[in-house]
């Protein structure tokens, strides 16, 4: 077991210093899982890329009891939690009472959406990941990974123990049924 997976492990049983270590050994990931977000997604210029990491870094250590067995199962819920505070700012910016209702936040996937969905609402998005969850759990957590965590088939595959190509093609059933649900 390498030492990333046996200090997530003791992360698990919040151990704070071996989830500092686990943050730190991810930290280059996850800044680039943030940029990925940020970049298209409106909130560029209004939040930093370092921010959002160390928020997600506050999410993770006030959560509850969690596994990671490895690198990739880490990353994948820092994604969520990244999705989370992602969604939380759009919330915030569009709130009347603070005129964020005049922003139109948009978010750049790199997920191949097509070009007519590169302008995609977050808030619409994380609704339809919800509705998804609603029909498969399993999709709407690869959707997260791939969406919010920016993470490859390759990487999903090896996080949830199976082929590329199971990835590829629930990631493509994934990709028909937002389509649908955005369409709605």
């Amino acid at each position: 077991m390498s030492e990333i997976a046996q200090a997530l492990q003791r992360a698990a049983h919040q151990d704070q210093e071996a989830l500092d270590h686990a943050f730190a050994e991810s930290y280059p990931d996850l800044k680039r899982i943030a940029h990925a977000r940020l970049r298209g997604s409106g909130l560029e210029g209004h939040v930093q890329t370092t921010a959002l990491v160390h928020e997600s870094y506050l999410k993770l250590a006030g959560g509850r009891e969690r596994e990671f067995p490895d690198r990739l199962h880490f990353l994948s819920y820092a994604s969520r939690a990244l999705r989370s505070i992602v969604i939380d700012i759009v919330r915030e910016r569009r709130a009347k009472r603070r005129g964020g209702d005049l922003d139109i936040v948009t978010l750049d996937t790199a997920a191949d959406f097509g070009a007519d969905d590169s302008a995609l609402d977050v808030e619409r998005v994380n609704a339809a990941i919800q509705d998804l969850a609603k029909l498969d759990e399993g999709l709407a957590h690869l959707v997260e990974m791939r969406f919010f965590g920016g993470l490859t088939e390759e990487e999903i595959a090896q996080a949830l123990g199976t082929s590329v190509s199971t990835v590829h093609r629930e990631w493509t059933k994934a990709r028909a049924l937002l389509h649908t649900l955005l369409a709605g």
